[in-house]
C-alpha cells in the first residue's frame, strides 16, 4: 500500500527536446530531457512520466532512441506515452526498461489495442490518457492527436471505455488548465472518478503543493504536473523542482 500520494512530474518532448506548451499549443523550449531526468534523480522523485506530444499528431511514431537514453539514466520508474499503437511496440518499450505505457490516440481509434497491450504487459502497466476540454455549453469533450481530433466521448465515457477494455489506470488531463497554474479542474476529476474504479491520475493546472490535496479529495489517486516542476515565476523561467518528501507525506489522508 502506498504510504503517501504519488506526485508525478510530467516531461513533454517534441523532436527529442523538452518543451512546455500552453493549452496544448505554442511550445516553449525548455532544454534537454536527459538533463531533467538527472536532476529529478537527485531530487529522489518516485515516478516520472515522459510524453512525446507530436508522435501521433505528426505520425513520427515511437522515439526508441530517446526511450533508451531515458531508461539508462532514470533511477525511478518511468512511464512513456507518444505514438504507441500496438502491443508489439508496448513490449519493446517495456523491454527497454520503461514501467508503464500510456495510450491516447490509438486507444480511441481502435480501443481493442488497450486490451492487446493490457494482455501483453498487464493492466497495471497500461494507462490511457484522456484529454478533456470544456464545452461552452457545459460539460467536456475529449480529444486526441494533441487536441486536434474530437473523440465524440465525454471524459467519463472515455475513462469507462478504457477500463472496460483493460486499462489499469486513467490519466485525466485538462486542456483548458494546462500550464495555467490555476489549480486542477476538480469537477472534471470527480466526473471521471464517479465513472471508474481504476486509479486516476490528475494532470493540468497545478501551481503549488496546495493544489494537490483538493485533486486527491475529488477522486484522483495520484497527481501529476508539468509546468510547476520545470518553470518558475511570472516569466516562466526554467527551473527543475520537486517537493520534499515531508511535504508530499503531508498530503496523506488522516
Amino acid at each position: 500500500m502506498t504510504l503517501f500520494p504519488r506526485v508525478i512530474p510530467v516531461l513533454l518532448v517534441s523532436d527529442g527536446y523538452l518543451v512546455k506548451p500552453v493549452k496544448f499549443s505554442g511550445d516553449t523550449y525548455i532544454g534537454d530531457p536527459i538533463n531533467a531526468v538527472r536532476i529529478f534523480n537527485e531530487k529522489q522523485v518516485d515516478e516520472l512520466l515522459i510524453c512525446d506530444i507530436d508522435a501521433s499528431a505528426k505520425g513520427t511514431g515511437v522515439n526508441y532512441t530517446l526511450i533508451e537514453e531515458i531508461a539508462s539514466e532514470a533511477f525511478m520508474p518511468v512511464g512513456y506515452g507518444g505514438g504507441v499503437a500496438s502491443a508489439d511496440e508496448a513490449r519493446r518499450i517495456t523491454g527497454i526498461g520503461i514501467e508503464k505505457v500510456v495510450l491516447n490516440t490509438a486507444a480511441f481509434a481502435r480501443p481493442e489495442v488497450i486490451t492487446e497491450v493490457s494482455e501483453a504487459l498487464g493492466s497495471s502497466s497500461t494507462v490511457v490518457s484522456v484529454d478533456a476540454k470544456r464545452r461552452l455549453t457545459g460539460g467536456w469533450d475529449t480529444y486526441t492527436a494533441r487536441a486536434s481530433r474530437k473523440t465524440g466521448l465525454t471524459p467519463a465515457a472515455a475513462a469507462a471505455q478504457a477500463q472496460q477494455y483493460g486499462a489499469g489506470e486513467v490519466m485525466i488531463s485538462s486542456i483548458d488548465r494546462e500550464s495555467s497554474r490555476s489549480g486542477y479542474d476538480l469537477k472534471l476529476i470527480q466526473s471521471v472518478a464517479d465513472a471508474v474504479t481504476i486509479p486516476i491520475v490528475a494532470l493540468g493546472g497545478a501551481g503549488s503543493l496546495a493544489d494537490f490535496a483538493p485533486a486527491l479529495a475529488a477522486g484522483a489517486s495520484a497527481v501529476a504536473a508539468g509546468t510547476m516542476f520545470v518553470m518558475t515565476g511570472k516569466h516562466r523561467a526554467v527551473l527543475i523542482t520537486y517537493p520534499p518528501a515531508a511535504d508530499i507525506r503531508s498530503l496523506r489522508p488522516s
